[in-house]
């Protein structure tokens, strides 16, 4: 018994010993299915992020007004409605008179260096195609410096490719120019030890110019080199006898310049996710270049930073005699005369009058807009579904884009020292004679995000810094941006410009835009504002800003009606064609759809291929649409509302009006 009782204890300390044992192993085991799960879920977090940033902000607020089919309401549909009368306007570039294929031998060669943003990059090669049809010359495929210039990027995409697309350029001009893609190896070589003139033309040069300037020595050495640095090397509006020039600079910008196909692959999904549950989109692109500004002289409708930066540039302009000016304008005046862009407020104000709910989808284009996010605070909180390409894409779709790029340095940064007491002791004893004012109190430590950025140099330098490697490349990317973006505003249901025709004699991107869709699809919906008048009626409800008064929402719905037609394209003639020919390019490419028989009538082929795809449209809508149950038109409403604005008595033009209502 008693080595029972002595056993016992011994047997109870195993037991607890082996108990506190499985215990640890427990906890131990726990702990590392804790830390695999903590590794599965960083693994997961870390493939998906993109797939998230997609999914979450892509998540568009719906409208109300939507039916369980997942159509628009008849009310909603008017205001994406097709105008009418453009609809006998139809693209058609062909040749319509004698017009030779080009054949070898050529009178030379001619290559090309092409400088500056995308819309300057497109409106100069066509203008090039021109000039070599012109001169009877072999056309080597053109540099783009913006891409060329730039370090470090894909070795798969380079100067023209970075963009384009070259077999579809070639190929598609055959019978035009003779396009080919460098210089023969002795010329090449030739080139390099710079033996061959090269003229840098002006942006509106005459055909005189090259057929007496150019065409000489292309004669005489056979290689003739040209810089373009201003958007264009050639008159936007030629002579009747070169009509056929114009619409080959048709064919090359709306037939020819195809993007690259990752390019078009990745803007056509983008469309495709605007359009998601058959909704449709309106394209915005507001125009807040800071050359533009600078040029006209908008600094004031900016703050802070902003100003100082479009004042240093238009310094910059008068310095290189670009602005004929003064350094400081009112830009309140300048933006009363129409001069200045449309911000993005007034655009949201404009849209609420023309009834455009506030969850549709508005896609803003652009790859700068001036002032950053804080300049469309007021568009998006009133047009919840703003989106851009980085809502639109995640990460890995858009780099698929660049290619594989080499590593680059980041910009370098300096703080600045921090002066201790010592110092700020020292320097008050060595200051000169009393009374003086009190030492600075010592500074805080300046981190690096606060001064990174383009415009970081402001607060401490008085002259721009030289872009670095990463500025540069930078620029690559925005053609890259803005070629999507061009593509997206293109098919959009609707656009709207901020900043078209600024006056600034360089071909814009809103402009272009314009003219591809005047070109494509003349009927579709393209606002064309006069700022002008539009400045003016905002200048006079100051007082009701966001509630303006019936009167003033009638008349600014009138006016962006008109816009969509005659007069629209009166306006566009007038102001933008004189500048680039590509943002207005009807009717020397553009034929019409009448019974009576003109000049300038449509191929009978394309009357009935237009005539069958009209009935098949109205087959569907008939089968898919919802009646129109008051048979009342868009037109017959706005007219209605135009003589009941012209008939209010004083006390109902004080009434505020809902735009929406």
């Amino acid at each position: 018994m008693q080595i029972l009782d002595d056993v016992k204890p011994v047997c109870l300390a195993t037991v607890a010993l082996a108990q506190l044992s499985k215990i640890k192993w427990v906890a131990l085991g726990g702990l590392v299915l804790s830390f695999l799960s903590l590794l599965v879920h960083m693994f997961v977090a870390n493939t998906s992020v993109e797939l998230v940033q997609y999914s979450v902000m892509t998540r568009f607020i719906e409208d109300l007004n939507i039916d369980i089919a997942g159509k628009q309401g008849v009310r909603s549909q008017k205001l994406w409605k097709k105008i009418k009368p453009l609809e006998v306007l139809q693209p058609y570039a062909n040749p319509r008179s004698h017009y030779p294929v080009p054949v070898d031998p050529s009178n030379g060669f001619i290559y090309a260096k092409i400088f500056g943003e995308f819309e300057k990059i497109r409106s100069s090669i066509c203008d090039l195609v021109a000039i070599s049809r012109l001169l009877n010359a072999t056309l080597v495929i053109p540099e783009i410096q913006e891409s060329t210039t730039s370090k470090g990027i894909s070795s798969e995409f380079k100067s023209f490719s970075y963009l384009y697309n070259e077999e579809q350029f070639i190929t598609s001009l055959k019978n035009d120019v003779i396009i080919v893609k460098n210089l023969p190896p002795k010329l090449k070589e030739a080139r390099r030890r710079k033996e061959f003139r090269t003229f840098k033309p002006k942006k509106s040069a005459s055909p005189d110019y090259y057929i007496r300037e150019l065409l000489p020595e292309l004669k005489k050495v056979k290689v003739v080199g040209l810089v373009i640095m201003d958007g264009g090397c050639l008159q936007p509006i030629l002579a009747s006898k070169l009509v056929e020039y114009q619409r080959l600079r048709c064919r090359v910008a709306f037939h020819a310049l195809h993007f690259r196909p990752e390019i078009l692959a990745l803007a056509h999904l983008m469309v495709k996710r605007l359009r998601a549950s058959g909704q449709p989109y309106l394209a915005y692109h507001p125009g807040l270049v800071r050359d533009s500004l600078a040029y006209k002289g908008c600094a004031e409708l900016f703050q802070d930073v902003h100003t100082e930066l479009i004042q240093y540039r238009r310094a910059q302009m008068i310095k290189q005699k670009t602005v004929h000016d003064e350094l400081t304008v009112d830009s309140f005046i300048r933006k009363l005369n129409g001069s200045c862009p449309l911000m993005p407020e007034e655009v949201g104000l404009l849209l609420r009058a023309m009834g455009y709910p506030p969850t549709i989808r508005i896609y803003l284009a652009g790859s700068e807009t001036f002032g950053g996010q804080r300049v469309m605070i007021p568009l998006r909180a009133m047009y919840t579904n703003l989106v851009d390409r980085s809502n639109l894409c995640n990460k890995h779709e858009l780099n698929k884009l660049l290619g594989n790029e080499a590593p680059l340095p980041s910009n370098s940064f300096n703080p600045s020292p921090i002066k201790t007491a010592k110092t700020l002791k020292k320097e008050w004893d060595q200051a000169g004679p009393r009374p003086r004012p009190l030492p600075p109190p010592p500074g805080r430590p300046i981190y690096q995000h606060e001064k990174e950025g383009w415009y970081g140099w402001v607060a401490e330098k008085d002259s721009e810094p030289d872009p670095s490697p990463i500025d540069l490349r930078d620029k690559a990317h925005r053609l890259l941006w803005d070629a999507l973006d061009y593509v997206v505003s293109v098919e959009a249901d609707a656009f709207f410009p901020g900043f078209n025709n600024d006056g600034s004699g360089w071909p814009d991107f809103s402009s272009l835009v314009i003219g591809h869709r005047l070109y494509e699809m003349a009927s579709a919906r393209t606002y064309r504002p006069d700022r002008k008048f539009l400045a003016n009626l905002f200048n006079s409800t100051e007082d009701h800003f966001y509630f303006p008064k019936r009167r003033w929402t009638l008349a600014a719905r009138k006016h962006l009606n008109d816009s969509l037609g005659e007069e629209g394209l009166k306006r566009q003639f007038i102001q933008s064609k004189p500048i680039s020919f590509l943002s207005h390019p009807i009717p020397e490419c553009s034929c019409t759809i009448s019974k009576t028989s003109s000049q300038n009538t449509c191929p009978k082929w394309m009357e009935e291929s237009l005539a069958k795809s009209r009935l098949q449209e109205s087959a569907t809508l008939n089968e898919n649409e919802q009646p129109d149950d008051d048979g009342i038109d868009e037109e017959q409403m706005d007219s209605e509302d135009e003589s009941k604005a012209n008939n209010l008595s004083p006390l109902e033009e004080d009434v505020e009006m809902d735009p929406d209502d």
